[in-house]
């Protein structure tokens, strides 16, 4: 048993060793072999499946989950190429790139979880479809995980009393905190690690408007189509909710919008001023218009906590 264990690591790391030439010149994680993705692999499918096939104990050790492939990723890193290497690789991961964007992501949450909608509205397939829609269309504005946050209550007391609401749900995913962010850095998390190394932050905006027009116009079209048979069968049952009368919605919190325009200002003055200063953290260089941005997005995310009533987020559901 020992053997095999050694003859199967052997080989494991004969696969993740590098090439002499790039060897000689350290980590190049431009020119590292396919098996160094299989940890990203692995924590990929371990989200997508864990809360299906092992519902209670995903949500009891996630975070162990999560900490073991991050093991299996930076172990055979400090074998094959030392420790310092994979320490170098840890920091340049958490401070060049993990840190700006859950700062990113913590700013908008906060932000956008001071924005209350109250109201109650008749899950029909017009509102519905409203409410879709307009989701989308500031999903780019104020991220997905910001535009779901502000969206999601009215939309699931609106569609309470619908028999069948699973679908409004599912398409809310595909179009208010996914298809709707592709417009911006502020949308969706991988532009936003693209606006890190440099992208331009319009990039997008100007480039795919039209795909993601498309693509949410034909999502949002099957929607409907969906939403109306089944609006249709739950009529043939329930009166779906049309002898109760819809409230009249409002909206409360307004400076948190202006705290979302203090974001994007943030991002953008970031992107432009160039001073030419940096400070190098085991080999990361971190630049002071980026320190500068993320210290705004954190002050942002601490006025709008001071400014909002606690109440706002109680009723969002924050934590």
């Amino acid at each position: 048993m020992t053997r095999r264990i050694a003859f199967f690591s052997f080989i494991g790391l004969a696969a993740l060793a590098p090439d002499l030439a790039q060897a000689a010149v350290g980590l190049d994680g431009a020119t590292l072999r396919w098996p160094w993705a299989l940890p990203f692999v692995g924590i990929l499918v371990t989200i997508a499946t864990g809360p299906l096939l092992f519902k209670r104990f995903w949500h009891r050790h996630y975070g162990k989950l999560a900490f073991a492939w991050s093991v299996l990723a930076l172990a055979p890193l400090a074998a094959v190429y030392g420790t310092p290497a994979a320490l170098a690789a840890f920091v340049h991961a958490m401070l060049g790139e993990y840190l700006s964007f859950i700062v990113l992501l913590f700013a908008l949450y906060v932000v956008a979880g001071g924005i209350l909608v109250t109201g109650e509205l008749r899950g029909t397939p017009l509102v519905n479809t409203v409410i879709l829609a307009f989701g989308t269309l500031i999903a780019s504005v104020l991220g997905t995980t910001g535009a779901a946050m502000i969206l999601i209550r009215p939309l699931l007391r609106a569609n309470a009393a619908r028999l069948d609401n699973i679908h409004v749900v599912v398409f809310f995913i595909f179009l208010v905190a996914n298809i709707g962010g592709a417009l911006s850095p502020l949308g969706d998390p991988p532009l936003f690690v693209g606006f890190l190394h440099g992208v331009d932050f319009f990039w997008t905006t100007r480039n795919i408007w039209f795909e993601t027009a498309l693509v949410a116009g034909v999502v949002l079209a099957v929607f409907v189509a969906l939403d109306v048979w089944y609006y249709r069968k739950d009529r043939l049952v329930t009166t779906v909710g049309e002898s109760r009368p819809a409230a009249k919605l409002a909206v409360s919190g307004g400076v948190n919008v202006l705290l979302i325009a203090g974001i994007i200002v943030a991002m953008l003055a970031a992107a432009a001023w160039k001073p030419a200063l940096s400070v190098n953290v085991y080999g990361t260089a971190l630049e002071l218009q980026n320190i500068a941005r993320d210290a705004a997005l954190v002050l942002i995310a601490i006025l709008s906590l001071v400014l909002t009533p606690n109440e706002h987020r109680e009723a969002n559901g924050f934590t």
